[in-house]
């Protein structure tokens, strides 16, 4: 089996891309309430002849295995989607549920590409009789940035050798680095209820801490390294004006580039709760969630991921959707379509039909964080994205939510499923290739990673 039968295979699959991409999206579930999509993707690989383990403290993760023997190659797929971003598939904003979930992040596509990159690597082992495995990742959560970390924290990914990951976006491209690293804090402020006008001064307000809390938190973005985003969200409890709240939340995101630089701004995070809860003589409650790590690079991974996305055949878009990626695009500010277009240099195309240049992951670094990077630490593993919405769209957004749903994004993740495959292929016949990537991890690698699996 020459290399050219694997994407000969994946484009065998199509119909079975197609159908997943479809049925992930007209059904999307958030992170942890994922039953219906994950229970889906088993009967799917019980019936390709896979060998499942599900995991014991997270419901909706597994994984799929199939072969014998080393090199053993994970692909990681997800099928979360985020929470009111419902959308049907055209160039307005109109959900299909109001306010409810949708995937404005592509994880419909992600996880479809998964598989049947996946299902075409067991079909080449089967034929060829090579010695190796390959494990199709199930893995909830992603949005919760969670998933995969609580998975290495219970070792399901003990015995893999390498990973692949990938994710839609709006150009085709491999990522050397990427992701920022992230810890998740809520705090819960208490204090004392009395009447607003009656008896103010009785009154400990738990909603002026967390008001504190964010002013003290606004003031301390100047003093902190370069990249770091500090954002949050509040609840005061819903009580009425004239009632001095006793009870409010704020639950915070700290992401920066490097995992050592997000827990030295989270401490001086919970030093300014401290210090509001101070102020205002009300008490604070700290509660750490999981933090994911920055993705590793490797550069040799890079280059391999590189060199399937051009060997790879991609897609090919008929009038009418190029047509209808050009409303979605209408629908973005020009100035950001502009900014994406000179640096793709797609020459003001509505969708990014060819490759990115090698290094132009340097200029594209993805700045969002996922648990994926945490999979980078404990192995080494590829990373490269696919044009699945016009250029200019970004993920968690109707347009990308829209995108999902037609044509557009499943070709693009048939295309992601051809690079899966051929760079798994790779990676099983060409040693030295795999054993320079394996170098170059370990030459990275300081041993001092452990999960951060939060309280």
């Amino acid at each position: 089996m020459i290399k050219q039968d694997i994407y000969d295979e994946v484009q065998g699959l199509h119909t079975l891309c197609q159908s997943v991409c479809r049925q992930l999206w007209q059904h999307p579930e958030v992170g942890g309430a994922e039953k219906r999509s994950a229970d889906y993707l088993r009967r799917i690989m019980k019936k390709e002849g896979f060998v499942l383990t599900d995991s014991k403290t997270l419901p909706h993760a597994f994984y799929a295995q199939y072969g014998s023997g080393s090199p053993v190659i994970a692909i990681l797929g997800e099928y979360d989607a985020l929470p009111g971003l419902s959308q049907q598939a055209c160039a307005r904003k109109e959900p299909v549920e109001p306010e409810g979930p949708g995937h404005g992040c592509g994880h419909n596509l992600l996880g479809a590409a998964a598989v049947v990159g996946a299902v075409a690597v067991k079909r080449f082992l089967e034929q060829s009789g090579m010695e190796g495995t390959v494990r199709f990742y199930g893995c909830p959560e992603e949005e919760l940035l969670d998933g995969k970390v609580k998975m290495i924290a219970e070792h399901l990914f003990d015995g893999c050798d390498l990973a692949i990951s990938w994710h839609p976006m709006d150009a085709n491209m491999a990522h050397d680095r990427a992701y920022l690293a992230n810890t998740s804090m809520r705090f819960y402020f208490s204090g004392t209820t009395s009447h607003a006008a009656f008896a103010p001064e009785r009154g400990r307000s738990a909603l002026d801490a967390v008001e504190l809390m964010s002013v003290g938190c606004n003031y301390l973005r100047e003093h902190v390294v370069d990249r770091t985003r500090i954002h949050y969200t509040t609840d005061s409890g819903g009580f009425a004006p004239n009632i001095v709240p006793d009870k409010a939340g704020a639950w915070y995101f700290v992401r920066a580039p490097h995992m050592a630089d997000v827990k030295d701004t989270a401490a001086r995070v919970e030093k300014v709760a401290k210090g509001a809860a101070m102020m205002t003589d009300t008490q604070v409650r700290t509660e750490h969630g999981c933090g994911c790590c920055e993705f590793k690079e490797n550069n040799a991974f890079g280059d391999l991921t590189y060199a399937n996305l051009i060997e790879a055949d991609g897609p090919k878009y008929t009038a009418e959707e190029l047509a209808f990626a050009g409303e979605l695009q209408a629908t973005v500010a020009q100035n950001i379509v502009e900014k994406s277009d000179a640096l793709y240099r797609t020459q003001g195309a509505a969708m990014f039909t060819g490759v990115g240049g090698r290094e132009l992951w340097k200029s594209c670094e993805m700045t969002a964080s996922s648990d994926t990077g945490d999979v980078s630490y404990i192995m080494p593993t590829g990373l490269f994205t696919t044009a699945c919405w016009p250029v200019g769209v970004s993920p968690h957004t109707w347009q990308a939510a829209a995108s999902g749903g037609t044509t557009i994004g499943e070709k693009g993740a048939l295309y992601a499923a051809k690079v899966i495959a051929g760079t798994a292929y790779d990676l099983y016949t060409k040693p030295d290739i795999r054993a320079q990537i394996v170098k170059e991890f370990k030459e990275r690698d300081t041993g001092d990673y452990s999960p951060m699996v939060g309280d």
